[in-house]
Parts: C-alpha cells; structure tokens; sequence
C-alpha cells in the first residue's frame, strides 16, 4: 500500500499555457508536433499523474527505484515502461528519487494513424500499463532524447518519422491488414515528392506535408517510397541535402555556415556530421577538392 506519509508528492500536468498554447520546455520543433519527449527527475514520495488530454508514455532511465502502488511493491528497473493514457490519474510511491523520459503522444496522432490503418475509430485509444518491456518503444524514445540533446537538428520531418512509427507499433496489436501496393510510387507521384522536396530543401520539411502532395497518407508514403527510392524519406532528404552542399562548397566562395543553413542543415556542425557518414569526408575536403 502507498505510505500516508511521503517526503515529496510529484504532479504530471498540464504544461502552464502561453497565449492560448500549451508550452512544452526543451522540445525544439518538436513543442508543435504530435510527439514531445522531455527528462523527468523526480523526488522519492508520491508520484501522481493527473487527467491529461495526451497519452504518456515514461521510460525508467536510472537506477533502480523501489515503490508501491495500492495493490502491490514493485523495484522499477532501467528499461521499463508505464503507459498512462489520455484522461486517466495514476498515483504511486517511489522510495527514491528516479530519472525518466516521458513521451507525450498526442491523442490526433493515433486518431489519424488508425484511420489510415483501416482501424475503427475505437481502436485509437491506448491500454494502461505499468512495468512492461518494449525495445522498439525503447529504441525511439532513445532516438528522440539523442535529437533533443542534440538541440533537434533534424527538424519536423524526422519526428514525425518517429511518431508516425511510434503510433503504428502502438496501434499494431489491433492492427487490420491494410491493402499496401506491392509497387512503388507511381512515377507521377515520385516525381511530386522529389521535386517538392528539392524546391523546399533548405526548410523543415515534414512527412505529412509530402504525404499531401503525392496524395497518400503517411504510412503509405514511407513504405511506397523506400520501394522506388531504396531509401527511408528522411535518409533521402539528408542525401540530397549533402549533395547540395557538396555543389556549394565546389562552386561558391560561400562559407560553410552559409552553406549548410542554404543547404537546410540546422547548423554547419549537423552539416559536417551528414557529409562525413555520406561522402566519407569533410565539408574542408570538399571544398579543398574543387
């Protein structure tokens, strides 16, 4: 049973709002999207989560914490898992102080990811639970929490790459077997989306924006486009964005931070770092090479 007493009672709530907007601290240009990730430090005492309009979804990161809940003791462990979904409280009692990564997934996302699973609209709701393992949840709050530390160099379009696989692994276990062509995009629609994609490739680019224009939803269009192109959507954004610096550095005078942010790199640094895993050289290389 929880302690009456505790040293310290924890609330997860409503971000406080700024001009009708919900605020979301340390998120990027991930503060609008339908997926947030943030580092949680908790204190020993209670723990309690109030009626959220998002489902959440905590990844225990630190050492292991000891705790009770109304029904039983359990010892939280690197690597497990709580879902708390939207509308509900949950309350427990952890003995120590404890780290997490809490994603908040906004209810839109898998109201909009059912649809375009063929799944009722019933189905777009999530189950609570407590202490379980999941590595493909694991690995994408990973991938979240190295964009964030990052200070989300990757823009949109890489989360909601993310979300959009988040919320279809969430959704998989009601999963009805969608009619996927076992083609590609058709060359009208590959055509679209590659030259939407060049015209707009110093922006932030986002999966459902070139989902509008090849006229698909966005699960669709990762799997259709890795068909004809070989590559996942954002791979081939970053490979197109390096070739565009790669042209710069070779026909220009213009420095190389000029360079990336013309090229849609958030920074010459995240520059370097694609061209270095592409070309297997610098942006100094390059340019020295011309």
């Amino acid at each position: 049973m929880i302690p009456r007493a505790s040293r310290a009672v924890a609330h997860d709530r409503a971000a406080p709002s700024t001009n009708g907007r919900r605020r979301a601290a340390d998120n990027g240009p991930m503060s609008d999207t339908d997926l947030r990730i943030e580092l949680r430090q908790t204190p020993a005492g209670i723990v309690g989560y109030e009626p959220l309009p998002e489902h959440r979804i905590k990844l225990h990161v630190g050492a292991p914490v000891a705790g009770a809940c109304q029904f039983h003791r359990f010892l939280y462990t690197r690597g497990d898992l709580d879902i708390v979904p939207a509308g509900v409280s949950d309350v427990w009692h952890e003995e120590a102080a404890s780290t997490s990564l809490m994603l908040r997934v906004s209810t839109a996302l898998l109201r909009r990811t059912a649809d375009e699973m063929g799944l009722p609209a019933e189905c777009a709701t999530l189950a609570q639970r407590h202490q379980f393992r999941d590595a493909h949840i694991e690995h994408i709050a990973w991938a979240l929490d190295a964009e964030r530390r990052a200070g989300f160099p990757n823009g949109t379009l890489y989360a909601d790459s993310l979300g959009t696989a988040l919320a279809v692994h969430l959704l998989s276990g009601q999963r009805r077997p969608e009619p996927v062509p076992a083609r590609g995009l058709t060359r009208p629609q590959l055509r679209r989306v590659t030259e939407h994609i060049e015209a707009h490739l110093d922006g932030d680019l986002s999966l459902s924006s070139l989902a509008d224009v090849a006229g698909l939803s966005a699960s669709h269009l990762k799997t259709l486009f890795k068909r004809s192109t070989g590559l996942p959507v954002h791979e081939y954004v970053v490979h197109r964005r390096v070739d565009r610096a790669r042209g710069l550095l070779l026909r220009s005078e213009l420095p190389a931070s000029q360079v990336a942010l013309e090229s849609g790199f958030s920074h010459q640094s995240h520059m370097a770092r694609c061209m270095r895993r592409v070309l297997g050289v610098t942006p100094g290389e390059v340019r020295r090479a011309g």
